[in-house]
């Protein structure tokens, strides 16, 4: 099945919010909250985790530009009431500290 990038971007962009930390913080208790790097374009992370671009993903992954939240990240959020970037592609949610 070919997906439609375009098509798919404007749906994940769509459903962007910016999030307080505390309505994040069972998502990360679950295991399933991904961080990702400021510098990175969230909609574009997700979409290729959406569309399985195991290339992408697994080169993301091994540079640490995604990852699974780490505690430290979670204490730090927790600490400074951040709220963050946010975008689902189930199962996971995707976060993005952008100050």
């Amino acid at each position: 099945m070919t997906v439609d990038r375009s098509n798919l971007r404007n749906k994940l962009n769509a459903e962007t919010a910016r999030l307080p930390w505390h309505e994040l913080e069972r998502h990360f208790a679950r295991g399933v909250l991904i961080t990702v790097d400021a510098d990175m374009d969230l909609i574009e992370v997700a979409a290729g985790m959406a569309a399985d671009d195991a290339t992408a993903v697994g080169q993301w992954l091994t540079e640490d530009r995604i990852r699974r939240t780490t505690a430290d990240e979670a204490r730090r959020f927790g600490e400074q009431r951040r709220e963050l970037w946010c975008v689902v592609v189930a199962p996971w949610v995707l976060v993005q500290d952008r100050p």
